[in-house]
């Protein structure tokens, strides 16, 4: 995937939240783009079913090492409380 700067990285991370609409209740369905340290995309991640993964940590997973001294554009705040998973804040 080629995207050039934040902007165009929150319009991916949209698309990829619109990819699992409906299937992430209770929780929202949100996405996110890792952009490494150069500014190209690393990594990409929408929330899966409930008690999985929200879409940051599966981001950062696709990300690998390369999320080092990156970006993370995310289409909804990340959580910072422990419900099923631990606080996404914490795996940023």
């Amino acid at each position: 995937m080629v995207v050039r700067g934040e902007e165009q990285a929150m319009r991916a991370a949209i698309a990829a939240s619109e990819q699992v609409r409906g299937t992430t209740s209770p929780n929202p369905p949100v996405g996110c783009v890792i952009l490494g340290a150069g500014g190209e995309v690393v990594g990409v991640g929408a929330t899966r079913p409930p008690g999985g993964p929200h879409a940051e940590v599966v981001a950062l997973r696709a990300a690998g090492e390369r999320a080092e001294g990156g970006t993370a554009v995310v289409t909804l705040e990340p959580c910072s409380h422990t419900g099923r998973t631990p606080p996404c804040t914490d795996a940023l």
